[in-house]
């Protein structure tokens, strides 16, 4: 952590500011100190597709890390004020080689993602806007009991972004799930779940 910590470079973003664009060239590995970022897609439309939020000790940017001259595919953007440590290609790539351990972490977070992006992909292509919101939902829930309040880190807008539909049509689904008993509205961001199973087994009229 020593040897990390005088190779990083600390960098403070505002609320809105761009860590970085798609299609711009980049050799730096992102951590997140403080504050949150957002990954998202941007179709030609100009529409949005929410990939991840990243949190205090989340990274980003391991992409080009392993592909010399290669861009970013994403934009990433600050929702709040926002600290960062930047390190460069060739003293992560030394770190990876000197301290495997870092290696492993860093292929074992890479593989979560993916394997999240693969549901991600599979849920928008099949599923229906309800299925997709208390699949999302159950993902949030912290624990095994029956009962659960959710703390949302997303906003409306966000999440439905990240389901591939409208905010609009998310504020209906929630408004349905809150009609047939299954959650209640406590604020925009808590969200409290009377039976996991019953939602999970609940299908759209």
């Amino acid at each position: 952590m020593d040897k990390i910590a005088e190779r990083a470079t600390t960098k403070v973003f505002k609320r809105s500011d761009y860590l970085f664009r798609a299609q711009e060239k980049d050799d730096t590995l992102y951590i997140v100190n403080r504050g949150k970022v957002r990954i998202f897609l941007l179709s030609e439309s100009g529409k949005e597709q929410l990939i991840r939020i990243l949190h205090p000790g989340d990274f980003m940017g391991e992409w080009t890390i392993f592909n010399p001259g290669g861009v970013h595919e994403a934009y990433a953007q600050a929702t709040k004020d926002t600290v960062v440590c930047t390190i460069g290609q060739a003293d992560i790539q030394a770190f990876l080689t000197d301290y495997p351990t870092i290696t492993m972490k860093l292929l074992a977070e890479m593989s979560q993602r993916l394997e999240s992006s693969e549901r991600q992909t599979v849920k928008v292509a099949e599923d229906q806007v309800g299925t997709r919101l208390t699949m999302f939902l159950a993902e949030n829930v912290a624990g095994q009991d029956s009962e659960q309040i959710i703390e949302l880190e997303m906003t409306r807008k966000d999440i439905a972004s990240y389901l591939g539909t409208t905010p609009e049509t998310i504020s209906r689904k929630f408004k349905e799930l809150e009609q047939v008993g299954l959650i209640e509205q406590l604020t925009p961001k808590k969200i409290k779940v009377f039976d996991l199973d019953d939602l999970l087994l609940y299908s759209e009229p």
